[in-house]
């Protein structure tokens, strides 16, 4: 980030203390980083703090300066702008307008790439209205970074935590670093996430080591690129980003019906999640006794969603299948590319340490039915997600 100027907004939640935090960690990495606090967030943080962290004025007042139209000269003097914490009062007032202080005023002025951290209470998160709010603004192209999962005011825990400022900090240069681009306006992703458990009895259940990283990183991309995503979503999985809908399932069959009923006028389907390919034939109605001894599973297949997809396919549509592999990654691949009439399908070789399965980075290769494919190599989830998407982006424009 040498010598870009990123505005960080500051607002009133107990989270507020982190983003001192982050303002060092991007002046560490050459920004020119300018804070704008509301008043509230000086309920939490001093503005001297912020003034030391980055050596220069911090803003609070509309009216500082009454010869100096400051939120104009702001908006105009940034590269970047980032809200950490962001609260719900904040994304209630950026989605509908609203601008009674010195950052709301700066914010709806400001034309360039904009990236929001929220922090809130559980409740607050989840409420129809900041739901709402957050799918407004990601539909205007705003990115966002969190919540995560963890320890909250009250000492209660769950969704609404702050994301860390190291995340945020690389959200911020990485909207430096990729220019916006609406490639995927106007176009609808459908995308699958994560493992589906199969019942044993009520419970246990048949289940695989997915994490729904992969298919949350597709869907954050295509989204970030103006589609509009619907995430289909397994259970046991981390967050899905803020601002897509999101469906969630917990069997095969449960995600079979969701695909096919959200599939319809889908532009591409990205089937990334990890279905089961077994089940139990006839689960148990009561929880089965270990004094009973070992119970005889009698197994049957799990539908092939993929398959039935590539079997009906819809004119123009672009099908993306995902394959867990331990040997001869690509050639299983292409088997399965042939086999399923797909377009493109990311084949990865699972059991390496560090890889695959709830980690950051895939050993994986892009199979394709045209040029555009590439040999096993290392990736960052994210960078997949960035390969992947750059390909349906090429191939929607082709047709």
């Amino acid at each position: 980030m040498d010598d870009r100027r990123v505005l960080l907004g500051v607002t009133g939640g107990v989270a507020a203390y982190k983003a001192a935090y982050l303002a060092r960690l991007m002046v560490a990495d050459g920004a020119d980083v300018t804070v704008v606090m509301t008043e509230a967030a000086t309920r939490f943080v001093g503005a001297d703090t912020f003034a030391a962290l980055t050596g220069r004025p911090v803003h609070v007042s509309m009216w500082e300066r009454p010869g100096e139209v400051l939120h104009v000269r702001l908006a105009h003097e940034t590269d970047v702008a980032v809200v950490a914490p962001a609260t719900a009062n904040t994304l209630a007032k950026l989605a509908h307008g609203l601008c009674d202080d010195l950052l709301s005023a700066t914010l709806l002025e400001y034309p360039g790439p904009l990236v929001l951290a929220p922090a809130m209470h559980s409740g607050m998160w989840e409420h129809p209205a900041t739901r709402s709010n957050v799918e407004t603004l990601a539909g205007r192209g705003v990115r966002f970074v969190g919540p995560v999962i963890g320890a909250l005011a009250h000492g209660d825990e769950g969704i609404g935590r702050l994301a860390e400022p190291a995340a945020i900090a690389e959200a911020v240069a990485a909207a430096l670093d990729r220019p916006d681009t609406d490639d995927l306006g106007g176009r609808a992703i459908l995308v699958t996430a994560g493992p589906t458990h199969e019942p044993i009895d009520p419970v246990r259940f048949l289940g695989n080591r997915s994490s729904g990283k992969m298919g949350i990183a597709i869907a954050a991309e295509a989204a970030a690129r103006g589609a509009t995503v619907h995430l289909i979503l397994g259970p046991g999985t981390v967050p899905p980003p803020a601002g897509i809908r999101v469906t969630r399932v917990g069997t095969a069959e449960e995600m079979r019906a969701a695909v096919h009923a959200a599939s319809q006028g889908s532009d591409a389907v990205v089937m990334a999640a990890a279905v089961a390919d077994f089940r139990p034939k006839s689960p148990a109605d009561g929880k089965l006794k270990k004094e009973h001894g070992p119970p005889d599973l009698l197994l049957e297949p799990t539908p092939d969603i993929l398959a039935e997809l590539g079997a009906d396919r819809s004119p123009g549509r672009v099908l993306v299948g995902f394959a867990a592999e331990t040997r001869d990654v690509e050639a299983a691949g292409r088997a399965k590319l042939a086999r399923k009439h797909l377009d493109l399908l990311v084949a990865n070789e699972v059991g390496r340490e560090g890889t695959g399965f709830g980690a950051d980075t895939n050993h994986a290769a892009i199979v394709s039915d045209g040029d555009d494919g590439t040999a096993l190599r290392d990736w960052t989830k994210a960078g997949l997600a960035e390969a992947v998407v750059d390909r349906i982006a090429a191939r929607l424009a082709g047709r």
